[in-house]
């Protein structure tokens, strides 16, 4: 984790990356838990034999769990807002999963800053533009506009 952006420094920062996380790898009984945690069996994910004789050529990742590392893999490296006292995800403007990720693949999160955004008194609305890559990919696995809300105190 970073150090605390003022407000100031957040809104120089737009049309920047704040940077990459470390790699981190997906493997077969992390897609098993989010299987079981989801109830989406389907047989892509959790049957390396039936997903083999795929055009997949064994299991992938659910496309919601990739998404989901997003929260883990800004950690690393986006800093929080200086002043906030609560940070929300508030959602997504697009989202594409663009690659599938095979079971013991290694990815990590490329993070830019798009928008600061005003709203209510108190609330400032974090626009960021996130990208989970693929170790030996050239395409991604998933490119999503991400908003985060941030409480002011």
């Amino acid at each position: 984790m970073t150090e605390p952006l003022s407000l100031a420094a957040y809104r120089a920062h737009i049309g920047r990356e704040f940077g990459v996380s470390g790699w981190h790898v997906i493997d077969q009984a992390m897609i098993n838990a989010f299987a079981d945690l989801t109830g989406d069996h389907q047989f892509i994910h959790v049957d390396p034999i039936a997903a083999a004789e795929t055009p997949l050529g064994g299991t992938v990742a659910h496309g919601f769990l990739t998404l989901s590392l997003l929260s883990r893999l800004a950690e690393e490296v986006i800093p929080r807002l200086e002043g906030a006292v609560i940070s929300l995800n508030y959602g997504f403007d697009k989202v594409r999963f663009l690659t599938p990720v095979r079971s013991g693949s290694r990815v990590r999160g490329r993070f830019g800053l798009r928008e600061v955004r005003d709203r209510n008194p108190g609330e400032i609305l974090l626009v960021f533009d996130a990208v989970v890559e693929i170790e030996g990919q050239d395409k991604p696995a998933v490119a999503a506009e991400w908003l985060g809300l941030e409480m002011m105190g």
